[in-house]
């Protein structure tokens, strides 16, 4: 089932880009407005629909005893290149492979060998697959830096944990952080709409508070920090931000 990614997740991916390492979940959830619980959460479920592949350490292999990094830009048949590109990933040495969709070079790949000797070895391995190298060179430094797009912008400071998807007939879901002076915290929804908080047709779907998601009902309580999935009608937006956000963010 595809997973649709809203502002939270784009903000952990991206924190995560910069240094998965020294980048924990307290530090993230307080960027973002949420729980720790939360953004662990989040991480979890973004692991199981295979958007967070994996977390990978960068090395310096020349510092790491001398050895030296190779590019090789290789052309292969598009009907093979899934198939050469996982075989040319057992050659030892071979520590990155990178699929192009069409054209010349369409087959990265990226080998670390002790010395010339040992690259020349690679290259006659990616040969005798089959794979035809066009042009290779030594790497001599690579950097990486996080999605922009997925960073903070200004508009994801005045509402930045806000997602709204719009369907048929004007209506539309909200994923929406509880600030802790909103309106709402610290009421059940039963009580808030009672209060003119939130309207009748208002109907929140769920609550994401730390490691759970809840399933509302009239008495839930909200609390500062929940992730309120919630459906409106087009004409109740605003107050339905209000009442979650406060009246900053109307």
């Amino acid at each position: 089932m595809e997973y649709r990614l809203d502002e939270i997740d784009r903000h952990i991916i991206h924190a995560l880009m910069g240094d998965a390492r020294n980048t924990s979940a307290p530090t993230i959830a307080e960027a973002v407005n949420v729980s720790p619980g939360t953004v662990r959460n989040r991480i979890n479920r973004l692991e199981e629909h295979g958007i967070i592949e994996g977390y990978t350490a960068q090395v310096d292999f020349e510092r790491a005893d001398g050895r030296l990094t190779n590019l090789y830009m290789c052309n292969v048949p598009v009907s093979d290149r899934e198939v050469l590109a996982q075989e040319a990933r057992t050659i030892p040495g071979v520590i990155n492979v990178r699929e192009l969709m069409t054209g010349r070079r369409n087959l990265h790949v990226l080998a670390v060998g002790e010395d010339t000797d040992d690259l020349r070895r690679i290259s006659r391995a990616l040969s005798t697959l089959g794979i035809e190298i066009d042009e290779e060179d030594l790497v001599q430094n690579e950097t990486f830096d996080p999605y922009c797009p997925f960073g903070p912008t200004d508009a994801a400071e005045s509402h930045p944990s806000t997602d709204f998807i719009s369907l048929a007939g004007g209506a539309k879901v909200a994923e929406v952080t509880v600030r802790a002076d909103a309106p709402i915290t610290g009421h059940t929804l039963a009580d808030a709409v009672e209060r003119g908080l939130l309207d009748e047709e208002a109907l929140v779907i769920a609550i994401e508070r730390d490691d759970d998601v809840l399933t509302p009902h009239g008495e839930t309580t909200i609390q500062s920090g929940d992730v309120i999935t919630v459906l409106s009608r087009e004409g109740d937006r605003e107050r339905t931000l209000e009442a979650f956000l406060g009246t900053d963010d109307t």
